[in-house]
């Protein structure tokens, strides 16, 4: 006796249908094992919030967003120290080879206080080489001393697949937070949970007429626990705490067009230009 072939459209529904019931009864996620934003959509998207115990790349958006790139990085180190219990008497470890120093310069203690990280608990590691890096970084995640391990990298030879994979797994055994912070992005795939895109926003009014809340523009380009997408936060240095703002004091997200330099740029500028061409013809 033959068995007709089942439609493929069939097929396919009781599939989803299958997918959507595990979906339902996936447990919610235990607070020590994600560190949540505190944004809602950004949190469902990534499962709960960044997976402890795993790699996650940070890059810069564009190369002028590099400084904001490595703000963000300081303080998702704040928001772990601040919010998972276990990290409450931990540290965080920088670790910057030589060429990533010279090509961004080095962290600023200044700066590093203002964001809300204590000096005291900032350890900072610089190496000769990218590939030294590397391996610090290895062997520093797999550290249960260490709450957050940073590794900054201008250099991408040297994060291969191979290395990726490694710095995943020690990630995995030491259970803290690992962040890979790229000078720019790779195009290639990688085993890191996350990779999150940041740019520079425009500064949110903080009422004492400065240059207001820092803010920037993430975006969620790979995420192995969910989809990807934008979102416009905002940091509280004083709560320590990432926030999306209202719409009503939320600025465009969008990139300012840098002036032409081949033509003017506005009526003023082409009247005075007008003006030149006229007097040069005599």
């Amino acid at each position: 006796m033959t068995v007709p072939p089942r439609d493929p459209g069939e097929i396919l529904r009781a599939l989803r249908s299958r997918v959507a019931a595990l979906e339902a009864h996936r447990p919610a996620p235990d607070a020590e094992s994600v560190l949540a934003f505190g944004v809602p959509g950004l949190d469902r998207a990534l499962g709960g919030g960044l997976a402890l115990g795993a790699l996650h790349e940070i890059v810069p958006a564009a190369p002028r967003d590099l400084g904001a790139a490595a703000a963000t990085v300081l303080a998702l180190a704040v928001h772990a120290l601040g919010r998972v219990h276990r990290f409450a008497r931990r540290e965080v470890l920088w670790i910057q080879p030589e060429l990533a120093g010279r090509e961004a310069g080095r962290l600023y203690g200044p700066g590093v206080a203002a964001l809300g990280l204590s000096p005291a608990r900032l350890i900072e590691l610089r190496l000769a080489s990218e590939r030294d890096g590397a391996f610090a970084m290895e062997e520093a995640l797999q550290c249960r001393a260490l709450a957050v391990v940073v590794g900054e990298f201008s250099d991408d030879r040297v994060l291969d697949l191979v290395a990726l994979r490694r710095l995943s797994l020690a990630a995995g055994a030491g259970g803290g937070l690992g962040l890979l912070l790229r000078h720019r992005a790779a195009a290639l795939a990688s085993p890191a949970a996350t990779r999150l895109a940041i740019a520079a926003a425009p500064g949110l009014p903080d009422g004492l007429g400065g240059l207001g809340q820092p803010a920037i523009l993430l975006s969620v380009l790979r995420n192995r626990r969910g989809p990807t997408g934008r979102w416009l936060l905002v940091w509280d240095h004083h709560e320590h705490v990432f926030r999306e703002p209202a719409l009503r004091e939320a600025p465009v997200p969008l990139p300012v067009a840098e002036a032409p330099v081949d033509r003017p740029h506005s009526p003023d500028d082409a009247a005075a230009r007008t003006r030149r061409d006229r007097r040069r013809a005599g």
